[in-house]
């Protein structure tokens, strides 16, 4: 400092511009020495450890925004060495380093919080329980206590004093701030009453979205639709408005099948005796014959007489129709398939007549992956659209335009 001050001798003012110049070289010589030090000893132990945290914090830079921390207080401390800095200078140049400080260790916080939540996501709990809304959450509030520390620093004023200011200010906040607000309750919520998971496949036609849910964030949610289009949901929507998540479905490992076949009124009758011996090659239909024969002929002895037979008016009993017997045959068919669930709702059922008779199939199969479930399905309705000939029904189908020939009209 003596051969520095005796510089005055030269030009009053080199002192000064010889301090100002070496505390730029230590402050940039030392923002560079910290940061390769950081940056390789969190490498070295990224390299040799088998946990992740390491590898998050190289690669959201935290050790770089930490080495940016040094210039400050380099600056900050070694203002006072300058031989004829004006009081008020001295004050400033410390303030605004302050105010850097602040800056810095917000954008520092920021970066720690993005790798807790790349550490987090690398785990498989990650998909149940997305913690990247609360994570923005935190880093909303740093970027707003980092943002009034950075004024108290810079004006010199206790943040207390700029706080008593903020509660007038709320109003106003609120207004500007509604939409932020409203997201950031809706991420609460929907992480807290876990409604909605990255994975999950949701269904929300009034915005577009039919597909799985790619990223959480804050403000918006991400859908990948099946056709490979991006859908962004506001996060507020899905609390306000109704959407279906297919989760449940996904997690039961069965994927239901809710189809009707429309049979033609047209073709209903009774089965005849000789029916009834044509159906015994249904090996699916044995037990369901027989058992049907003797509850019809019990009945039929109550209602018309121990000596009912053929020779009995038909009207005065129970017969088997066709559309009961396809509809037992559809239900064993399912119940003896292998890709059918047995542990879950299994029904074939007639329907309201609407066009035709739906006779509806109502089941689950034994996996919930789309290409696998439609061939399940497709192969069910194969089999029984073209086995429904050998119960003399036939299928209820509009016309179409080629039925309506002139001359089939004349």
């Amino acid at each position: 400092m003596n051969m520095i001050t005796q510089l005055a001798q030269y030009h009053p003012a080199l002192p000064d511009i010889t301090v100002v110049l070496i505390l730029l070289m230590m402050a940039l010589l030392g923002y560079f020495i910290a940061r390769r030090l950081l940056d390789i000893g969190l490498r070295a132990i990224a390299k040799y450890s088998t946990y992740t945290w390491s590898d998050a914090l190289v690669k959201n830079g935290v050790g770089k925004r930490l080495a940016q921390l040094l210039p400050a207080f380099t600056i900050h401390m070694g203002v006072n060495f300058l031989p004829s800095i004006d009081v008020g200078l001295e004050t400033f140049v410390m303030n605004l380093t302050s105010a850097y400080v602040m800056v810095v260790a917000a954008i520092t916080i920021i970066a720690v919080l993005n790798a807790a939540n790349d550490i987090y996501e690398s785990n498989p709990e990650a998909r149940q329980r997305p913690i990247k809304g609360f994570i923005q959450l935190l880093q909303l509030a740093v970027v707003i206590l980092g943002g009034l520390l950075f004024i108290a620093a810079l004006l010199d004023q206790s943040p207390v004093l700029l706080l008593s200011g903020f509660g007038a200010m709320t109003a106003v906040l609120l207004l500007v701030f509604k939409d932020t607000l409203l997201s950031l309750v809706a991420s609460v919520q929907l992480a807290a009453q876990d409604m909605v998971r990255v994975g999950d496949w949701i269904e929300m036609p009034q915005l577009g979205a039919d597909g799985d849910v790619v990223d959480m964030e804050l403000y918006t949610v991400t859908v990948q639709n099946f056709d490979k289009t991006i859908t962004t949901i506001p996060t507020q929507r899905l609390i306000t408005d109704s959407f279906k998540n297919w989760r449940g479905m996904s997690n039961s490992g069965g994927r239901r099948i809710k189809r009707a076949l429309h049979i033609d009124a047209a073709s209903i009758r009774f089965i005849s005796e000789e029916d009834v011996k044509g159906y015994r090659r249904f090996t699916l239909l044995e037990g369901y014959l027989a058992g049907k024969h003797d509850e019809l002929e019990k009945y039929n002895q109550t209602l018309v007489g121990p000596k009912a037979d053929e020779s009995d008016d038909a009207v005065n009993m129970r017969r088997l129709t066709n559309i009961g017997t396809f509809r037992a045959y559809a239900w064993r068919y399912l119940k003896a398939h292998p890709k059918i669930r047995k542990d879950m709702t299994l029904l074939v059922r007639q329907l309201a007549p609407d066009d035709g008779i739906p006779i509806e199939l109502y089941c689950f199969t034994n996996t919930v992956k789309w290409a696998e479930y439609e061939d399940i399905q497709a192969d069910i309705f194969d089999h029984l659209l073209a086995i429904m000939s050998e119960f003399g029904l036939q299928l209820f189908q509009k016309p179409a335009g080629t039925e309506f020939s002139i001359k089939q009209l004349q």
